[in-house]
């Protein structure tokens, strides 16, 4: 099973520390792993200019984004986390989602059937941290991705983490949060395991 984590933080503290401790978990569990991080990359803005519809080669800019197109085709399973900014996701993030139109227009089946899962962290208790994992599973279902959270009781929509502002070391305090992410980690990583062994079942008929 391959699994590419993002994180949509343009720092490396809580969010980036989160999203490399869901790839370690998994990692244990035999998973291949590939990480990317927003921090100091180049992503420019799409600018809805057609070039990916019209001529289905990518997108016109050529940044850092190449990286994110490789590694979403490669994976089998998504990981997308981001701290809370003004409610919601990062600017850097909301970024990076419309960009994925280029590689649609050139396979609009590409991210079908994917498995994808939010992590999402405030510095405040009730944050947005709900509204960012709800725009982070819009996503993957206008990708025609599978979003996972954590199940009733106790993770529900998928990870939240309360890190009062103290970035990585917050995250590391945070016990209810690290219980979170776990439980979803074991749901994503179950529906991970389902659909490879249908994919195998069918294969082998």
């Amino acid at each position: 099973m391959k699994v590419f984590g993002i994180s949509g933080s343009p720092r490396l503290q809580g969010t980036h520390f989160a999203v490399n401790y869901a790839l370690e978990y998994l990692k244990d569990k035999g998973a291949e792993v590939r990480y990317f991080s927003v921090s100091r990359k180049t992503i420019n803005f799409c600018i809805h200019c057609d070039y990916c519809v019209k001529k289905k080669e990518g997108c016109i800019h050529k940044d850092d984004m190449e990286e994110v197109y490789e590694n979403l085709i490669w994976a089998d399973g998504v990981i997308i986390g981001t701290p809370v900014y003004q409610g919601n996701v990062t600017g850097q993030l909301k970024t990076l989602m419309d960009r994925c139109r280029a590689i649609l227009a050139k396979n609009p089946k590409v991210l079908r059937g994917k498995v994808g899962m939010g992590i999402a962290i405030g510095g405040d208790r009730n944050g947005g941290q709900e509204i960012a994992l709800r725009t982070i599973h819009d996503f993957y279902i206008i990708n025609e991705m599978i979003p996972v959270g954590g199940g009733s009781f106790g993770a529900n929509l998928g990870a939240t983490f309360w890190s009062k502002d103290k970035g990585k070391k917050g995250i590391e305090e945070d016990e209810e949060g690290l219980r979170v992410l776990r439980k979803t980690l074991n749901r994503f990583y179950e529906v991970l395991k389902e659909k490879k062994r249908i994919k195998i079942t069918k294969y082998h008929k």
